[in-house]
């Protein structure tokens, strides 16, 4: 018999019931749940999940997996692929994947985890930034099995009567039980009425596309559970709910952010990406192998004990993982030429191959005097810094070289007499030419 809150069909529970502990199907129900639960952190309602992927396996009909991301900025980073991940995991399984991109949640902004009322975006950028996301979703996915949904597609046409149907299947009381809700409540912070409709929505796209499962971080929670009780209220059957953890930022603090800096995109070039996955902390380096690569049970255990050896620097280890980051998203053999890249510039102190070259030409159509430059301001403007401010900050901070010479004032002025080096930061490069 299905466990309480499933609607199977006689058929589906006679088949259930009619399969054996030594049946094929039990085989590969355990093969399934082996890589569903793979760096899941929760399979709720708990008991029910196995049940419908047996029920998947015996009555041949794939599960509906849905994810829902809101285009907020223009590229994926690490911290999506950790559901897009598991979502191609479930698609190798053989399960149907529907990715919803929020065109129309995102005009409202998820309130998981924030302190205050998201900004509001112009619905043109927004769409501008979904354009990359169905570019970089198939780095990972397998386009010709995805089905791609903008939930504008019904949110659009809804009148507002409809809108007022969807309010009333949730209570105030329910969606103010929501943690950053009740904080911000007690820090007398404003909500505002819009933000409690995100939830809702996001339960509604899973009524629009009738998701069978549900996959979101842990701080998505509360809106993966508001989904099955909105599909519960249309006369659906809920989906089940999956939850994987949140990966912590280049920080080590918060989590991956294109706003706050601390994230590794996929369409980075590989030598950003190598160069950013060695600046993980390495209490990290565990982590990121399991929630950002495929590697194996077996070498993710070998990973755990050679770091906990003192004999191991973690560095040997950050290194492979940052070859395994850039050969997930970029050609064969592309880890192996950044990490050589890399330690020619950090551990053998030498110029990168592929340094970028100015003339005494270039830098005159620059407005500026070869025989005359100001430090500061040419490094604003030939994209060294983002300002003249930022130029300051980091030549006062000893972050800037001319032929490894460490520069510290910021007034400083040069001629480009003969061919010069010019270093900002760890990984900026310029070769100045008279």
């Amino acid at each position: 018999m299905p466990p309480p809150g499933e609607q199977f069909s006689f058929e589906e529970s006679f088949l259930v019931s009619q399969n054996n502990d030594t049946s094929p199907a039990l085989k590969e129900l355990s093969a399934q749940m082996q890589i569903i639960r793979r760096g899941a952190v929760d399979l709720l309602p708990e008991g029910e999940f196995e049940a419908r992927v047996k029920r998947s396996i015996l009555m041949n009909k794939p599960l509906r997996v849905k994810q829902g991301f809101d285009p907020t900025s223009p590229d994926i980073h690490l911290g999506h692929t950790v559901g897009i991940r598991k979502l191609k995991q479930f698609q190798d399984l053989g399960h149907k994947i529907i990715l919803i991109v929020g065109d129309y949640t995102a005009l409202v902004g998820d309130p998981s985890g924030q302190s205050q009322t998201r900004p509001q975006l112009e619905y043109d950028a927004i769409m501008r930034n979904a354009e990359t996301y169905q570019q970089q979703f198939f780095k990972i996915l397998d386009k010709s099995k995805t089905e791609v949904r903008f939930n504008g597609e019904w949110f659009s046409k809804m009148k507002f009567t409809e809108v007022m149907h969807l309010a009333t299947k949730f209570t105030v009381a329910r969606i103010l039980e929501r943690d950053d809700f009740t904080k911000r409540m007690k820090s007398n912070t404003p909500i505002s009425i819009h933000e409690l409709f995100y939830p809702l929505m996001q339960g509604y796209d899973s009524v629009a596309i009738e998701a069978g499962v549900e996959l979101g971080a842990t701080e998505q929670t509360f809106n993966l559970l508001c989904g099955r009780a909105i599909q519960e209220a249309y006369g659906q059957e809920p989906q089940l709910v999956l939850t994987m953890p949140i990966l912590v930022g280049l920080d080590g603090e918060a989590k991956m952010s294109k706003s706050l800096g601390n994230y590794i995109g996929i369409d980075e070039s590989p030598k950003e990406i190598f160069g950013k996955a060695m600046s993980i902390p390495d209490n990290l380096i565990q982590s990121y192998f399991e929630l950002a690569t495929d590697v194996t049970l077996e070498r993710l255990e070998k990973v755990r004990q050679a770091l906990s050896k003192p004999d191991v620097n973690p560095m040997t280890i950050k290194k492979e993982l940052g070859e395994t980051l850039v050969e997930m998203y970029n050609s064969p053999g592309s880890g192996a030429t950044a990490r050589e890249e890399f330690e020619k510039i950090f551990s053998r102190k030498e110029i990168p191959s592929d340094i970028q070259t100015m003339t005494a030409k270039e830098i005159v159509s620059l407005e500026f005097d070869p025989n005359k430059l100001s430090l500061t301001k040419f490094m604003a403007k030939a994209g060294l810094a983002k300002s003249n401010s930022e130029a300051r900050q980091l030549i006062e901070g000893g972050g800037v070289t001319i032929d490894n010479e460490k520069i510290a004032d910021v007034t400083y002025e040069f001629a480009v007499t003969k061919e010069l080096i010019l270093k900002v930061g760890k990984r900026r490069f310029i070769k100045l030419v008279p």
